[in-house]
């Protein structure tokens, strides 16, 4: 016996899509500033804006693009950028509920638009109303990751055209980003152990000579297990 696929009405999409736009508007702030660095480095417009939208990972591609510049590995940057993205395992993992009876293509391009902002989004609404659901999350991610492929080759369109960044003070606007999107992941001070070690272990081992990316990676991963060898973590309530 098979049962009918979920019907996601269009009002629920344009809700989400509606609620998200003013984080949209952050993200495109810091999504031209990429696309103009990007393009500095090298990088075409379109070759950004097909990064953006297969990729659809901020830190991700800015870790790339930086390594991609200092002549880093390959290897080097997907794993510092898989590291980056650890916290996706967890996120993937609420959207169980949301997604259940939805078909695999559905559920895979769900997971595709799925980012911190579309996310933390959905899930403050469904706290306050159960009915919000897979519809929000989808019309949201639709929002955002359009705005980010947009932005990011816009910036790389004009940034094409300028001369050296530092000339308008745009050399910072990696890290910038970078600090843009961690305030955003802070959750309070049970996150401090985990972003020390992290911090810590990264800087002295660039400090040693190792390349970024791999720095990076060991990085996250002695944060993990800071986190993961907390007595007092918080335990997420089933």
């Amino acid at each position: 016996m098979t049962h009918p696929t979920p019907h996601i009405p269009t009002a629920s999409l344009a809700q989400g899509a509606l609620a998200i736009l003013p984080l949209a508007l952050g993200a495109s702030l810091y999504g031209f500033a990429f696309g103009v660095l990007a393009a500095q480095i090298g990088f075409p417009w379109w070759g950004i804006a097909t990064m953006s939208g297969l990729v659809h990972a901020g830190s991700s591609q800015i870790v790339a693009v930086e390594q991609f510049s200092s002549g880093s590995a390959l290897l080097g940057a997907v794993l510092a950028g898989a590291a980056l993205n650890l916290r996706y395992i967890g996120i993937v993992a609420s959207l169980i509920p949301l997604l259940h009876g939805l078909p695999l293509w559905t559920k895979l391009l769900t997971i595709h638009m799925t980012g911190d902002e579309n996310w933390a989004l959905t899930m403050t609404e469904r706290a306050k109303d159960p009915q919000i659901g897979a519809g929000f999350l989808i019309g949201s991610g639709c929002v955002m990751i359009s705005v980010w492929t947009l932005s990011t080759a816009l910036g790389a369109l004009v940034g094409s055209s300028f001369g050296d960044l530092e000339r308008f003070g745009l050399g910072f606007a990696f890290t910038a980003a970078f600090i843009a999107m961690a305030r955003g992941l802070w959750k309070g001070t049970g996150d401090l152990a985990p972003w020390t070690a992290s911090f810590v272990a990264s800087f002295a081992l660039v400090t040693a000579q190792m390349p970024t990316a791999y720095a990076i990676l060991l990085g996250t991963l002695t944060g993990v297990a800071v986190l993961l060898l907390n007595p007092r973590r918080k335990v997420p309530a089933q």
